[in-house]
């Protein structure tokens, strides 16, 4: 009985989670453009990223001083092997990730973004080609279709009309390139956990976040040299905050714990529930339209990551 109730923990943890992270996407728009399609929004992209940052950094950093007494959790990369990969992290990880991601959100709709950025375990193992060395095969290249199809619904047919259509390109266009960072970053984190067998993927998110959140530094001055000193209300302050301390900081943590219960694959289908809730949230909190194309994109996207991941797992164990 006590076995069951931690692994009914587990799940509700991992449901958790799937529901922060798809919250997020509603938490991006409000920032990129308010709330009322009036682009009256107060904080700038990279204005807003390097804020969620500058939480997410003091978070961990207080995790590292609760951790160092206990040993074996460290801030900073500690060899040039580490620092390299790190500021390539950092790079894609968080820089990239965080300017498309923002910049996208005062383009396209919530719900529509959370549901084109789920192509992204399909770019994953599309670039651990040239990155890892994995052979792509043709039932791969067709899930990679069938994925790219299921976003072409959700650009094409949106119900979001009230959005220009050349605007929704945009962004959408902007999410895709945040999937396809991420990809990368996932495929990188994958070459340091393999060179390093004492590192834990908890410190690799440290370390591409302190140094993701200096290279956004620049972007953050550049904005508030152009458009002014920002002065964001108590709702944007809110909403940086929780992107930072809990989207960043604890959905990852409740998902490595999941992980650590029940495996990664279990864990990883709980992903599947992002852009579900990624809609809630837009409809819920934004009051975006949620429509039939929104349903045929998800499930052509998710046939096409199931289709990818399945031939990605028959090729790598032979």
């Amino acid at each position: 009985m006590k076995s069951e109730n931690g692994e009914l923990r587990t799940h509700l943890m991992l449901l958790l989670a799937a529901m922060i992270w798809g919250s997020t996407w509603a938490a991006g728009r409000f920032l990129s453009y308010g709330t009322d399609n009036s682009n009256s929004a107060i904080l700038e992209p990279a204005t807003s990223a390097w804020l969620r940052y500058s939480f997410a950094i003091g978070v961990f950093f207080l995790w590292y001083l609760a951790s160092k007494p206990r040993g074996g959790f460290r801030f900073l990369p500690p060899d040039e092997d580490c620092w390299r990969l790190s500021i390539w992290l950092g790079v894609f990880g968080t820089m990239c990730y965080q300017l498309f991601f923002m910049h996208g959100m005062s383009w396209t709709a919530a719900g529509d973004a959370s549901l084109i950025v789920s192509l992204n375990p399909v770019f994953t193992v599309l670039l651990a080609a040239p990155m890892l060395n994995q052979r792509i095969t043709g039932r791969m290249s067709l899930g990679l279709l069938i994925g790219i199809t299921g976003v072409l619904v959700v650009v094409g047919w949106s119900p979001n009309s009230e959005i220009p259509f050349n605007h929704r390109l945009i962004g959408d266009l902007m999410i895709l390139m945040a999937a396809l960072s991420w990809a990368t970053t996932t495929n990188l984190t994958k070459i340091l956990l393999s060179r390093k067998s004492g590192v834990s993927p908890l410190e690799i998110v440290v370390w591409y976040s302190l140094i993701g959140w200096v290279l956004l530094t620049p972007w953050m001055i550049s904005e508030i040299w152009y458009f002014g000193m920002p002065s964001p209300g108590a709702a944007e302050w809110s909403t940086v905050a929780y992107l930072g301390v809990i989207s960043t900081v604890l959905a990852y943590v409740l998902f490595a714990k999941g992980i650590d219960t029940i495996g990664a694959t279990a864990a990883s289908s709980y992903v599947f529930l992002v852009p579900v809730f990624g809609i809630i949230g837009g409809w819920a909190l934004l009051g975006e339209n949620i429509g039939a194309s929104m349903a045929v994109g998800f499930v052509l996207i998710v046939a096409g990551i199931r289709e990818v991941q399945k031939q990605s797992e028959r090729v790598l164990n032979g």
